[in-house]
C-alpha cells in the first residue's frame, strides 16, 4: 500500500498508509487525543474525523479548544435538536440548522402546532436521551434524484427547495440513529460527545430571509462537553441580558423608536443627544489634530451619481426605493463617499495638496429587512463617523497605517482591550459580478494592505470574499468586557472610484494622476457604537461621556437654596449637573441616582451648608467625603477632558 506524508501544525511529519483517517492518526498518537477529536482540517478544509486521506496533506486535529471544533460540535447539536423535534412533533417541516458564533439554531415549520419556551425542557430531555445512544454521524453521497425522492416521500418542502440549487454529484446526507438530514457537514464522530444541553429562546425567521416567504420558528440552543462550561455560559448570558443596549437605552432614556416615525429610525432623547455631541467633539478634536477637513453633503442625490459610483449595480438592495422629482429619480444617501468625491473634484488638485482628508458626520439611510432590524445595531438611519482620504501611491502606506493607529487610539480611550482586524479580500471567481473587474489592482492593493498590517504587528486574520466591491478592506471586530463580539470600525481601499469620477491631481511632471482613496469610519455609526458602549459599560458611562455627570441631593427642603447654589456653580463650570428637589428621603434620592447611573452624587445638608462644602458619593458606593465645591468641579472637569 502506498505511503503518504502528513504534516502537522508544528511542522512535524509522519508517514501513513494512503486512506488513513484523521481519527486513526489521532489514535496512533494517543487514545486520549482520539477521544477528544471532533473533526479535522485537511489542507485547510474542515472534514469529518473519519474522512480518508489519500495524498500528502497538512493536518490539524480539531478539538473543543479549536473554533472549527466548536463549530462542528454545534452543527451536530443542531441535527440532534432536529432529531428530537421530529420524534416529539411528528409532521413538522425542517428548514435549516447551522452553527453560529455561540451555539446553533434550527428553523422549523410547526404548521398548526404551537411551540413555546415552555416546551424547552421536554425537548432538552429528548436530546439528552438521544445523545446517550452514541449514534455515529454517517455521511452518504446521493444523487440529486435520490435526494428529491427521499424528501418528497418525507414531505419536506424546504429541503426540496434547497436541493434544486445543488449540483448533482455534490449532494450528501448525514444520518445519526433514525434521523437523516440534507447536509454537507462536517460532523462530530458520534452523539455521545454532546453532554450539557440548553435551549435558549425562539424567534420568528422568514424562510431564506425573505419577508415575502413564510415565517418559521427559529429555535436557538447551545451545548457543551461539561456542565461547568454551560453554567459559566448561562451566568455570562444573564450578565449580557442586564447589559442589553435595548433595555439600558430605555431605562437611561437614551433613545426610542416610534411607530409613526417608522422601524429602524431611532429618535435620540436628550441623554442620547449629549452622548452624540461628546463623541463628535472628541472625534473632531482628534481628526483636526490629524489634518482632516470637515465637509457637509446633502441627504439625497440623483440616480446618475450612484450609477457612476457603482453603488446602484452592487448595492441597490440596501438602498431605499427612488423618489421621482421633476422626472428624475433621486435616492436617499446610503453612503457619503460619492458626495466626497464630488467635493474633491470641485477644485483642481496638485500633488502638493495631497494627502487630502475629508471628514463628515453624515446621516445615511439603508434599507434593512424588517426581520434584520435589531435595536441600535441594525437600523435604517445611520449617523456615520466617515472620512475619505485621497493620496498618492507613495503616501498610501503611511496614510493607511495612520488610520489603523487612529483606531487603536480610540480603543484605548473607550477601554476596548480585545479586538481583531479582519482583512477582507475578493473572490477572483466573482470579478465583474460582486467585485470590480480589475484583477491586477486587486492583487496589488491586497498586497499593500497586508504589508501595512505586517509592519504594524497588529492582530489580524485574512478572510476571502468579504471585500467591498471597489477594493479590499479592514473590518474591526471588538469585544465588550463580557466577551460579546461587535463589528465596529472599517478601513477600506478604493481603486475604482477615482476612475469612475474622473478624479485626478497634477504630478510634478504636470501629468494627471489618479489618487488612491481610503474610506474609513473608526467610530462606526453613532447607533452601533453607542449600542456597543451601553453594553460595554453596562450603562456606566465614563464621566466625559455621561449624559448627566452630577446630581445635587439636598437631604431636606431646608437646604434647597444651598443645593441650587451648588448646582448653579457646577453648571457655570460647564458640568452637566442637576438638582433633585423632590420631597423624598435622602436614601431614596441616592438609590434613584444609582439606578440612573449618574457618576457623582453630591449630598448637602446642615453641615455642608455651614461649611460651604459638599459630601460626595460616587456611583457604585465609593464615598469621597467632604470637598470644597471648587475642588469637586476641578475633579469632574479633569475627568471630562476629551
Amino acid at each position: 500500500m502506498s505511503q503518504i506524508v502528513i504534516t502537522f501544525p508544528d511542522g512535524a511529519q509522519r508517514s501513513y498508509n494512503a486512506g488513513v483517517s484523521p481519527m486513526e492518526i489521532a489514535q496512533s498518537i494517543s487514545e486520549g487525543l482520539a477521544r477528544n477529536v471532533l473533526s479535522a482540517k485537511v489542507n485547510d478544509q474542515v472534514v469529518d474525523a473519519n474522512t480518508p486521506i489519500t495524498t500528502d496533506s497538512t493536518l490539524s486535529l480539531l478539538t473543543w479548544n479549536d473554533h472549527e471544533g466548536k463549530q462542528t460540535y454545534w452543527h451536530s447539536s443542531a441535527h440532534l435538536l432536529a432529531e428530537a423535534l421530529e420524534a416529539l412533533y411528528p409532521g413538522i417541516k425542517l428548514a435549516i440548522g447551522p452553527p453560529i458564533d455561540r451555539g446553533f439554531y434550527y428553523d422549523i415549520d410547526f404548521g398548526d402546532m404551537r411551540f413555546t419556551s415552555d416546551d424547552f425542557e421536554k425537548v432538552e430531555n429528548k436530546m439528552r436521551e438521544l445523545a446517550k445512544s452514541n449514534n455515529s454521524f454517517v455521511r452518504k453521497s446521493v444523487s440529486k434524484s435520490e435526494a428529491i425522492q427521499y424528501f418528497t416521500e418525507k414531505g419536506d418542502p424546504y429541503k426540496l427547495e434547497l436541493i434544486q440549487d445543488l449540483e448533482d454529484g455534490q449532494i450528501t446526507f448525514y444520518t445519526q440513529g433514525n434521523f437523516t438530514d440534507l447536509c454537507r457537514g462536517p460532523h462530530i464522530p458520534h452523539t455521545g460527545h454532546i453532554k450539557s444541553i440548553k435551549l435558549l429562546n425562539t424567534a420568528g425567521a422568514y424562510w431564506r430571509g425573505d419577508e415575502k416567504n413564510k415565517q418559521l420558528t427559529r429555535i436557538y440552543g447551545i451545548t457543551f462537553p461539561k456542565k461547568s462550561e454551560l453554567d459559566e455560559y448561562l451566568e455570562l448570558l444573564e450578565e449580557a441580558k442586564k447589559r442589553d443596549h435595548r433595555k439600558l437605552g430605555k431605562e437611561l432614556e437614551i433613545y426610542t423608536f416610534d411607530d409613526d416615525v417608522g422601524p429602524g429610525l431611532p429618535l435620540w432623547l436628550p441623554n442620547g443627544g449629549v452622548i452624540i455631541e461628546q463623541m463628535e467633539a472628541y472625534a473632531k478634536k482628534i481628526e483636526k489634530e490629524a489634518g482632516y477637513f470637515r465637509v457637509k453633503s446633502p441627504h439625497i442625490a440623483r440616480e446618475s451619481m450612484y450609477i457612476k459610483s457603482g453603488h446602484l449595480p452592487y448595492y441597490k438592495d440596501s438602498m431605499f426605493p427612488p423618489m421621482e422629482i421633476d422626472g428624475v429619480n433621486y435616492y436617499l444617501k446610503a453612503m457619503n463617499c460619492p458626495h466626497h468625491h464630488k467635493i474633491f473634484a470641485a477644485t483642481p488638485k496638485s500633488y502638493r495638496d495631497l494627502p487630502i482628508r475629508f471628514a463628515e458626520y453624515g446621516t445615511c439611510y439603508r434599507y434593512e429587512q424588517s426581520g434584520e432590524l435589531f435595536g441600535l445595531m441594525r437600523v435604517r438611519s445611520l449617523q456615520m463617523n466617515d472620512a475619505h482620504i485621497y493620496c498618492t501611491e507613495e503616501q498610501f502606506e503611511s496614510e493607511f497605517q495612520a488610520v489603523n493607529a487612529l483606531y487603536l487610539k480610540h480603543f484605548e480611550k473607550f477601554g476596548i482591550e480585545k479586538y481583531v482586524m479582519r482583512f477582507s479580500k475578493h473572490d477572483p471567481a466573482k470579478l465583474g459580478q460582486k467585485y470590480i473587474d480589475m484583477p491586477e489592482l486587486w492583487l496589488k492593493t491586497e498586497s499593500m494592505v497586508r504589508k501595512v498590517l505586517d509592519k504594524m504587528g497588529v492582530n489580524y486574520v485574512e478572510v476571502e470574499d468579504e471585500a467591498a466591491f471597489y477594493g479590499p478592506k479592514i473590518d474591526i471586530q471588538v469585544y465588550s468586557v463580557i466577551g460579546k463580539e461587535f463589528t465596529l470600525a472599517t478601513n477600506q481601499v478604493d481603486f475604482a472610484q477615482a476612475e469612475r469620477f474622473d478624479l485626478s491631481y497634477t504630478s510634478e511632471n504636470n501629468e494627471k494622476i489618479r489618487p488612491i482613496i481610503i474610506h474609513r469610519a473608526p467610530l462606526s455609526t453613532h447607533e452601533r457604537f453607542i449600542g456597543f458602549l451601553l453594553e460595554h459599560y453596562a450603562g456606566n458611562f465614563p464621566v466625559w461621556l455621561a449624559p448627566k455627570q452630577a446630581i445635587v441631593l439636598p437631604i431636606s427642603d431646608k437646604y434647597a437654596d444651598y443645593a441650587e447654589e451648588v448646582g448653579k456653580y457646577l453648571k457655570i463650570s460647564d458640568i452637566r449637573a442637576s438638582v433633585d428637589h423632590r420631597s423624598e428621603k435622602a436614601g431614596k434620592k441616592i438609590r434613584d441616582a444609582e439606578v440612573a447611573k449618574i457618576p457623582y452624587m453630591i449630598i448637602v445638608g446642615e453641615k455642608e451648608q455651614e461649611s460651604q462644602t459638599v459630601s460626595v458619593r460616587m456611583h457604585g458606593g465609593t464615598d469621597l467625603g467632604s470637598m470644597e465645591i471648587q475642588q469637586l468641579a476641578e475633579r469632574i472637569l479633569n475627568e471630562s477632558k476629551l
